[in-house]
């Protein structure tokens, strides 16, 4: 189209300075993608503007064309290379756009020439072609700013997908992780469940023979109750610690923050450790300490069990220390050991439940494997960090962080207050077990109280009602099961027994659910809830108890339970 118009020297050397700028584009474009490959930090700016000067360059070559070949005495001419520009021009806003001052500057580059030849033209169709360009100049830059906004939304898109992607990944492990935190907590749990119970069962079977046998010996039932009873404690025994990791998945404890002295802490685990030391013929070195630490003494105590206990348990010679070191204002409790130690790779899976590092025979007298478990949600409840430093062979180091208080004035000791004797009085007790009602009220019975049982709190009401035709029926308490006949529960119960009786008592809700809804519920009544199997020493000290809270009166059901 122009080599009749256009000197050929000038043409080619357009042509020749076009291609070379091609090659020097190329050229990089793969030094910036091996920049990327090989992760080489380089600030995008350098590269953007690398990029921007090479199209720049390029923009002007063609602004160059339409400067040389710019032929007012051919229209036809004129017209293509008109077209050819806007092509070029409209061409690059999908390429350039994403870096804006690049496509701006390479639009003025192809666009100015060509004006300023039509400005420098004379006539009404150069009037036009100006008009057209400047119009074309706009349009393209619009289109541009919304290319850019796209591509820009685009990105950030594709990250947000990016990371969306990545969070579902972790969540996906998370649950794969749960599900089989969960498999193996449920086969543990049922493996050390049924050992006891398996005992149980045979005890009792034991007792049947010995009884279809004629007399049981008194001696043998002695000691048949006296293995039963050991088993069932081992049995309460983990399942006391399966609800203590279920309140505290639950949320249901509360916190109870006080200044408290760690001496006397210390001196309380010195004595209460001392027998487990010469036992095992250990020394137990503990360091005194003059500090005061806010924190709920309670749960501060039953944490420092569970570590000191690992402790003992784990060393067979040698010696367990406990003591402290001041971290600025807060005190590091750490509880050293000179036993087997911990592998590193297992530092963090002793935290969950059941996991026992040396003991696959799930042999209980080495613990449950739940002690750990119960240390860490402890200390995350408290806000206290818990830390691990062990060297397998040499020993280990378990410690606990604690906020540092200043101490507070002992209270002047007064003359004790004489414990008032046990009131014996009338107890409701509901449950829709019948073996469960009759055991319960025969325990009462024999402790001296007097018993209105029924499977529901209408049938407690009516046996109440016969009771009192026949004389005196005293009603001083409630105990009832918490998951009743007909979808009633314990606290619906509850609510008959007091309007039935025209004012409140005391109350013990009895359950054998754990589950995280069913704690916060009945703390949120405020009842006292109690789980099964429930020993009967316990029940007895919780009934009196709670009759000893109201001094032998009737008073609110909170005051008295809480």
């Amino acid at each position: 189209m122009l080599s009749e118009w256009v000197p050929a020297n000038l043409l080619l050397s357009w042509i020749a300075a076009l291609y070379l700028l091609t090659f020097f584009r190329i050229f990089l474009d793969r030094c910036y993608r091996r920049a990327a490959d090989q992760r080489r930090s380089q600030d995008w700016r350098q590269w953007a503007w690398r990029f921007t000067l090479l199209s720049w360059a390029s923009s002007a070559l063609w602004g160059a064309l339409a400067w040389f070949a710019f032929l007012p005495q051919e229209p036809q001419t004129l017209a293509f290379v008109c077209i050819v520009i806007t092509g070029i021009a409209s061409g690059a806003v999908p390429s350039l756009s994403a870096f804006p001052l690049a496509y701006a500057g390479s639009l003025l580059a192809m666009l100015l020439p060509f004006a300023i030849r039509c400005l420098m033209g004379d006539g009404p169709i150069y009037d036009t072609y100006l008009v057209f360009t400047v119009c074309l100049f706009g349009v393209d830059l619009y289109y541009s700013r919304v290319t850019h906004r796209t591509l820009a939304e685009t990105v950030r898109l594709r990250f947000e997908n990016l990371s969306l992607i990545g969070d579902l990944k972790e969540e996906r492990d998370r649950a794969q992780s749960a599900d089989r935190a969960k498999s193996r907590f449920l086969a543990a749990a049922s493996h050390d469940l049924r050992q006891p119970i398996h005992a149980l069962g045979l005890f009792i079977s034991t007792l049947g023979v010995l009884g279809r046998n004629g007399d049981v010996p008194a001696k043998s039932a002695r000691d048949l109750a006296e293995r039963a009873r050991s088993v069932i404690g081992s049995l309460s025994g983990l399942l006391d610690a399966l609800l203590d990791i279920s309140k505290l998945d639950a949320g249901v404890l509360t916190v109870t923050r006080e200044p408290m002295a760690l001496r006397r802490m210390f001196a309380d685990l010195r004595v209460e450790f001392s027998g487990v030391a010469k036992g095992q013929g250990l020394d137990w070195r503990v360091v005194m300490t003059d500090i005061w630490v806010d924190t709920d003494p309670m749960m501060l105590k039953r944490i420092l069990d569970n570590l000191v206990s690992n402790a003992f348990r784990c060393t067979q010679a040698g010696t367990v220390m406990i003591g402290c070191r001041r971290r600025g204002m807060t005190v590091e409790v750490q509880v050293w050991d000179t036993g087997v130690g911990i592998p590193l790779a297992d530092q963090q899976s002793i935290f969950e439940e059941f996991v026992q590092l040396r003991n696959p025979t799930r042999d209980r007298a080495q613990g449950l494997g739940l002690g750990l478990a119960i240390v860490q949600r402890t200390a995350q409840l408290l806000g206290h960090p818990i830390k691990v430093v062990s060297r397998e062979g040499r020993g280990s180091m378990f410690s606990i962080t604690l906020p540092v208080t200043a101490p507070i004035a002992s209270p002047r000791k007064g003359r004790a207050h004489p414990i008032p004797a046990r009131h014996q009085g009338g107890i409701v007790v509901i449950d829709d077990e019948r073996d469960a009602m009759d055991a319960t009220a025969l325990l009462l019975r024999t402790l001296g109280y007097r018993v209105y049982a029924g499977r529901s709190a209408a049938a407690a009401r009516h046996a109440h009602t016969k009771a009192a035709r026949r004389g005196d029926a005293p009603v001083d308490m409630v105990v009832t099961d918490y998951h009743l006949r007909d979808g009633q529960t314990g606290i619906d119960a509850l609510g008959e027994i007091t309007t039935y009786l025209g004012r409140s008592v005391p109350a013990l809700i009895l359950s054998g659910d754990t589950s995280s809804a069913r704690l916060k519920q009945v703390t949120e009544s405020g009842y006292r809830l109690l789980h099964k199997p429930l020993d009967a020493t316990r029940l007895e000290e919780e009934i009196a108890a709670a009759l000893k809270g109201v001094g032998g009166e009737v008073g609110e059901v909170s005051a008295a339970i809480r």
